[in-house]
This record gives C-alpha cells, structure tokens and sequence, in this order.
C-alpha cells in the first residue's frame, strides 16, 4: 500500500478481509515495491492537486506496466489517470461529505460515497484502454474507471469511510478477490 496520505480504515478494511498490508512511503521506486513480489497494489488517498507529483506519476506508470493488480483510491486514482496519459482539472467548489451519489454505469445502481478532493479526472482524456465504470450524478466526473488490459481498478470516493456511508465498501472485496483468482494466498504491497 503506496502512503500518499492513508486514512488508517483503508488497512483496517484490507486486513478484516484477510489481506496483509506493506506500507511504503509515497516516493517509494516501483523497482522497489515489485521487488517485495506483492499480489497486489493499492494507492492510497492524500491531499492536494496530483499534478506537480511528476516522479509518483512515472512509479505508477511502471507499476501499470508490471500487470501486478492495483487499487487506486482518490488521489490514487488521480495519479493512476495520469500515468495513464489522462489529465486532472481542479473542481469548482471539490466533493466533500459523505453524500455523494455516484452511479454505476453497467448497473444504472446509485451509492452514496464519502469524498473529500478537490482535482477530478477528464473523462475525454482517458486512453481508450480505460473505461469508465462510475459517475457522479452532480457533475459527471469520473468516480470509478477500469483499464481493459489490465487489472487496474480505480475509485475517485473514498470505499473506506468511517464513519459514513458503506455503499461503496464492496471496492476492497472485490480487489481481493481479483488477487485471490492470481494466487493462493493473497498479500499487498
């Protein structure tokens, strides 16, 4: 788990569902988080605008390219956007709350989301490798995007709100699981 900023209940969240956590600091090297052979990579929340953090932007970008599974949750989906070439712009008054309905595209279901950024990814920016999965009803910014080739899933709101809404708790399962159909005993790094 790449710390940009982690909010303690994203590990407590991964740990309730069996995982084993390795926390590294942000500017970790790729090299050096692969070389630990994790099943699977989560990049954590943080504050601030993605755009000036050049040198994670390139780790991610590694990251990607190794195929090892990633979770990008908030600003970790901000960074995930653009090692994949997309673009952020900052939002007119941000997301903050625990009242955010976000909509799933597949599905037409709405959950209520905590979220508290105020940079969005542009959706005309994303590579065509890259679909997006999720809305926010209020704006229709990216909320949630899945890469084609890939097991990178990515998550703009916050599935680890405590306390707040659990619509969304379901991401850490489902990444799990991702990582549990790769290997036996799934651990992330």
């Amino acid at each position: 788990v790449y710390d940009f900023g982690i909010k303690t209940n994203i590990l407590r969240c991964l740990a309730e569902r069996g995982a084993r956590c390795t926390v590294l600091p942000a500017r970790t090297p790729a090299e050096r988080c692969l070389a630990l052979r994790p099943d699977g990579v989560v990049l954590s929340n943080g504050p601030g605008d993605p755009e000036p953090l050049g040198q994670i932007v390139e780790q991610v970008r590694r990251l990607v390219e190794s195929d090892v599974p990633i979770l990008g949750i908030c600003l970790g989906h901000q960074l995930l956007g653009l090692a994949l070439g997309g673009r952020t712009f900052k939002l007119k008054f941000g997301h903050h709350g625990g009242n955010q309905p976000v909509r799933d595209v597949d599905t037409g279901a709405v959950a209520i989301t905590s979220q508290n950024h105020g940079f969005a990814l542009e959706a005309g920016s994303l590579p065509a490798c890259c679909r997006v999965t999720a809305i926010n009803l209020n704006d229709d910014t990216v909320e949630a995007f899945r890469v084609a080739d890939r097991p990178v899933v990515s998550v703009q709101y916050h599935p680890e709100a405590a306390p707040g809404p659990h619509d969304a708790a379901r991401i850490f399962g489902d990444f799990l699981d991702t990582l549990e159909a790769r290997t036996s005993e799934p651990t992330v790094g």
